[in-house]
């Protein structure tokens, strides 16, 4: 037997119990994330089932993982039931290499920034020094520095040509 009309929750509901703007709801189902059934009008009504899957992708959300990544977690969870501890312990498994490395990611950073600000360039003079010819762009976008151990880690692994 499936679920009655009291089992289900209208998409403003459904936004209000999950803390999520209808629109990211609309989002999350265009993305398989969440499932809809239609009434005879059109309008979506969801399982309460779904509170937990998005509660699941929110979650993955903090630990970095994308949507589509989430999304791939979310298809080895049952859709209509609360997860299993066995079932849920395979896609926690799956979590940990990835907090761990960003566990340490986040550790170096906390390292460098404050030795970034302490040193009062803010990036201009000093960060020059350590990344003349803007060797830190072969190593990709963003703060290279601030996410490896320093500019000897850098693309060509060799040494800084400033003060170390």
């Amino acid at each position: 037997m499936g679920p009655t009309r009291h089992d289900l929750l209208t998409i403003g509901q459904l936004a209000a119990r999950s803390g999520l703007a209808a629109s990211a709801l609309r989002y999350y189902e265009r993305l398989g994330l969440i499932h809809a059934e239609r009434t005879a009008g059109n309008q979506r009504r969801y399982a309460r089932t779904t509170l937990r899957r998005i509660a699941f992708v929110r979650a993955a959300q903090r630990v970095g993982l994308s949507l589509e990544e989430a999304g791939t977690a979310l298809g080895r969870l049952p859709e209509d039931r609360a997860p299993s501890t066995a079932e849920w312990g395979a896609v926690a498994a799956t979590w940990q290499d990835r907090i761990n490395r960003q566990i340490t990611e986040l550790q170096l950073l906390k390292q460098k920034l404050a030795g970034c600000i302490g040193c009062g360039c803010l990036s201009l003079a000093h960060c020059g020094l350590y990344n003349a010819g803007d060797r830190a762009a072969a190593a990709g976008p963003g703060a290279r520095y601030l996410l490896t151990k320093g500019p000897a880690d850098g693309p060509a692994g060799a040494p800084a040509d400033g003060p170390s």
